[in-house]
């Protein structure tokens, strides 16, 4: 239960933190986790994780007692941690200690005023307090935001950590046809398809040795003030040969229509693909596109795991090494989510394992 109540919280947190939309909460609330995130000891901030889950899932525990000697109404909070906090923080790669019942808070500490003898921060153990009291005075939906905050500060310490990439090596077709889902499935707000399609292309170009020039911009970027025929532009000796949409979202034929209108005609773009990674393109759009091509432009449709795959296939082991050592360059970038990079290790680390 509390695995999953913290699952579920956390998505929709590293949903709300990706759009840069934190959760309301009283200004106590953000001024105590400033103060314990600020802390050097890291025990404080992640004993209160668990506090706040065990608030939600057994709302007659009396979070202030974590030692199941202080009050008939305690918990384990080192079980709870063992169990489920640490294994979820190194799991996200979120910076943390090896448990803040061995360290900080151990030896039956009570959390609550005033604060206990050896508490060497103790600013930070106060706001401990304020939020362990504004949990045990919150009804659960109120605790879920407590949570869910929490969980935002968490990720912002992740998002100012360095997150170490894995390397393979060297990946079968086979494996390559397990990871591409389980990265393309990573919530991204596109980004993990439109660097999985980059590091495609760029592939072609080194393996091939051609010469090629790559353009690409971030999704929802502006292509005018870039003159860019699409999310990735392949370009060579200045002319384009190639225009590419990478895209989560729907194409209908009223898409293909404003794509060859703003991109595609003011560009004299003979060769444009749609790359995606959602619902492929309906009928209407299909039928769309045959109508340009008889004008003389290629509008094509792809899956990008399927297109990826072709790439693979083609260019063998050495080709799949560098299609590995493209996307690694793309997402160590200081720029890249550290939500993306974690996502790929998980990913890479759900292959390997296999």
């Amino acid at each position: 239960m509390a695995s999953r109540v913290l699952n579920e919280e956390f998505k929709i947190a590293e949903e709300a933190f990706r759009d840069g939309q934190l959760p309301q909460v009283p200004d106590e609330i953000v001024t105590a986790c400033d103060d314990l995130f600020a802390s050097n000891t890291q025990a404080y901030r992640e004993a209160l994780l668990g506090c706040a889950v065990v608030r939600i899932v057994d709302p007659d525990v009396d979070v202030r007692y974590p030692h199941l000697d202080l009050s008939p109404k305690a918990f384990s909070g080192r079980g709870l941690d063992e169990r489920v906090i640490n294994p979820f923080l190194k799991y996200h790669e979120i910076p943390c200690s090896n448990g803040p019942y061995l360290s900080a808070l151990r030896r039956a500490v009570r959390l609550e005023l005033p604060v206990p003898q050896g508490q060497r921060d103790t600013k930070a153990f106060e706001a401990l307090v304020t939020v362990i009291e504004a949990l045990r005075a919150a009804d659960e939906g109120t605790a879920r935001l407590y949570l869910r905050y929490l969980l935002c500060r968490f990720l912002r310490l992740r998002e100012e950590s360095k997150i170490t990439l894995v390397r393979a090596h060297r990946l079968s077709l086979d494996q390559y046809r397990q990871l591409l889902p389980c990265l393309l499935s990573k919530p991204s707000g596109g980004r993990m398809p439109l660097l999985v399609a980059v590091a495609g292309f760029q592939t072609l170009c080194r393996y091939f040795e051609l010469d090629w020039e790559i353009e690409w911009q971030e999704i929802n970027a502006a292509d005018a003030p870039s003159k860019a025929g699409g999310d990735i532009t392949v370009r060579s000796d200045d002319a384009i040969l190639m225009a590419v949409e990478v895209t989560e979202r729907p194409i209908d034929a009223g898409r293909v229509r404003t794509t060859f209108r703003a991109k595609i005609s003011p560009h004299a773009i003979d060769d444009y693909l749609f790359i995606f990674s959602g619902v492929g393109p309906n009928e209407e759009a299909k039928l769309a596109a045959k109508r340009y091509f008889a004008q003389g432009h290629h509008i094509c449709f792809v899956p990008v795991e399927e297109w990826i795959i072709s790439i693979m296939s083609l260019v063998g082991p050495e080709g799949r090494v560098c299609f590995e050592d493209c996307l690694l360059e793309l997402l160590d970038r200081e720029d890249i989510p550290r939500a993306l990079k974690v996502g790929w290790n998980q990913c890479m680390e759900a292959v390997i394992a296999l």
